[in-house]
């Protein structure tokens, strides 16, 4: 059984009303960023309400990315938001689904821990709740959790959430939680006028199921006057100075600053009676996003997949741009492109004015051949490229195929063929179950080469990365290909699975089978990113120059 967190943990809950994707996620994430700032020890989780046990299986058009912490729990995309913001590795315990609840209550019945009760909603599934909302604080202390949770108040599937809160905050006392309501001021065009009724109504369903909040942030597209806050604050029995406006700014990472300018995390303070007298030290989050909003330069990189239509299918990959661009004063202007559309006669207008390309990670077969497509184009084309998970599988294949000539080379998650250059390890092939062959998590590596630029990015011969992926390169063929020109430069120490490959002969050719961008964040971009980005601004410049050669060379 485990040891449940110590009573000194206050805990604030984040609710939505009026509409789901306001924001929940990224107001936790700040609020976090604005108390970790003060120096307490902070740490964020989400109970998400679907029924799945996880968002492994999803498809990501369903649920977007699939996010996968240091001890291998693959998670809602929000738990990104909350290591970005806070700087801090999340775990298992901080992704709750209804899912996982109802597994844990039906397995404690049939081994008869209910001692033959009638297993109901109140109380066993709110009490497995409130079990899980402290257990995240149960091996690290931590003065404040913040506990997001999913769906808009008023649905079904909240309901034994919402009802879990209300007898926690019954259980922890006056002053040791935070109820934080997050809803819509929509802006009526045709009259000129922002409403506060809807936030009214969200408010008024909370409290008929027993929840005053505390703290009301209003999501606007318009900035609210003094009068609507007022107006708000009385309707809805919150103290005036915790009504907070929630605008929509140029880039989520304003949000902390935007949010410290409204005293959000002194008036949570307050209410949590804890000290607010030590200011926020936010000079370097100020700084990053002053070069966010104000790049010097740009370049262009494709993002070559098969989710193009849904940017959050590859939500970390586009914030670690992001962070590595800052690291260079650069925006990285991201051009999806679908790999199922790239053919020989479309690929140059797809990615011939691009100064990066990165081919992004997947399953299954689905665009599999644009992909292998945009690897040979980068390598024969001398464009820098990164290529993630099954990107870097593309990379093997295509060489395989284009340079030691096995046409018939493929993943064997693919197809069966006599070159299986990726394929599963021995033990995973009578494995049927799915997420059971999966490598999840953090794994070691050894970057065997001091020469290359994965360990020039790095600095260091030993790193951790994160993984998600069931198939490896296939240690077979590692002879002949690193004979061929493509270079195994990191090692699992363990296993000897390849986990980086290179190209020498290239400006930068980078295949990585882990996932770096789950460890890119704000304060700390990704080495590899942030050395890719400077590659494609070094190809930009050389470019450049040679097209201003040219062109003087025709006069």
């Amino acid at each position: 059984m485990e040891t449940l967190t110590q009573p000194q943990t206050k805990y604030i809950f984040v609710t939505g009303g009026v509409a789901s994707s306001l924001g929940k996620g990224i107001i936790s994430a700040s609020l976090a960023r604005l108390l970790i700032a003060r120096g307490y020890r902070v740490t964020i989780q989400k109970l998400d309400p679907y029924i799945n046990v996880d968002p492994g299986t999803l498809n990501p058009y369903e649920h977007g990315e699939c996010y996968v912490t240091e001890d291998g729990a693959e998670t809602d995309l929000d738990l990104g938001h909350y290591e970005r913001f806070i700087g801090l590795h999340t775990t298992k315990a901080n992704n709750v689904t209804t899912g996982k609840i109802y597994q844990s209550v039906i397995n404690k019945e049939r081994r008869g821990e209910f001692l033959g009760k009638t297993v109901q909603v109140v109380p066993h599934i709110t009490d497995e709740i409130k079990r899980r909302i402290r257990l995240v604080a149960s091996k690290k202390q931590f003065d404040v959790v913040i506990t997001e949770i999913g769906g808009t108040v008023g649905d079904i599937e909240s309901l034994p959430y919402i009802e879990a809160v209300r007898q926690l905050r019954y259980d922890l006392g006056a002053t040791n939680s935070v109820v934080v309501h997050l809803t819509l001021i929509p802006y009526m065009s045709a009259s000129g006028e922002l409403k506060t009724k809807p936030t009214q109504h969200s408010v008024k369903t909370l409290l008929e199921n027993g929840l005053q909040p505390d703290i009301l942030v209003l999501r606007s597209e318009k900035s609210l006057n003094e009068e609507i806050r007022k107006k708000v604050a009385l309707f809805c029995n919150v103290d005036p100075d915790a009504v907070v406006e929630s605008i929509d700014v140029p880039t989520i990472y304003e949000v902390p600053l935007k949010m410290y300018e409204q005293k959000f995390d002194s008036v949570a303070l307050r209410k949590l009676n804890l000290p607010a007298d030590k200011e926020p030290d936010l000079k370097n989050w100020i700084r990053f996003v002053e070069k966010v909003k104000h790049p010097e330069t740009e370049v262009r990189i494709a993002l070559v997949g098969k989710y193009t239509e849904l940017p959050d299918a590859y939500k970390s990959i586009v914030e670690s741009f992001i962070h590595a661009g800052a690291a260079h004063n650069t925006k990285v202007r991201l051009v999806y492109v679908n790999s199922e559309k790239l053919t020989p006669e479309t690929i140059d207008t797809a990615l011939g004015d691009k100064c990066g390309i990165l081919v992004a990670p997947g399953f299954g077969n689905r665009g599999i051949e644009g992909k292998i497509l945009a690897v040979e184009y980068a390598r024969t084309k001398k464009i820098p490229f990164l290529g993630i998970c099954l990107g870097m599988q593309c990379s093997v294949v295509e060489f395989a195929r284009n340079v030691l000539g096995y046409k018939d080379a493929n993943s064997t998650e693919m197809e069966n063929t006599a070159h299986p250059v990726i394929d599963l390890m021995e033990e995973q092939k009578n494995v049927t179950e799915k997420g059971g062959t999966m490598r999840l998590g953090a794994y070691p590596c050894r970057l065997v080469d001091k020469h290359s630029h994965t360990y020039a990015a790095y600095g260091c011969e030993a790193i951790s990365e994160r993984h998600r992926h069931r198939y490896e390169f296939n240690n077979k063929y590692k002879t002949l290909f690193e004979a061929a020109g493509m270079k195994a430069v990191g090692i699992n120490p363990d296993t000897n699975l390849v986990e980086i490959v290179e190209i020498p002969d290239h400006p930068w050719f980078v295949g990585v089978q882990f996932h770096p961008e789950y460890k890119s964040t704000v304060l700390n971009p990704h080495p590899l990113f942030v050395a890719f980005v400077k590659a494609a601004l070094d190809y930009c410049r050389i470019a450049a120059k040679d097209a201003g050669e040219e062109n003087k060379s025709e006069k």
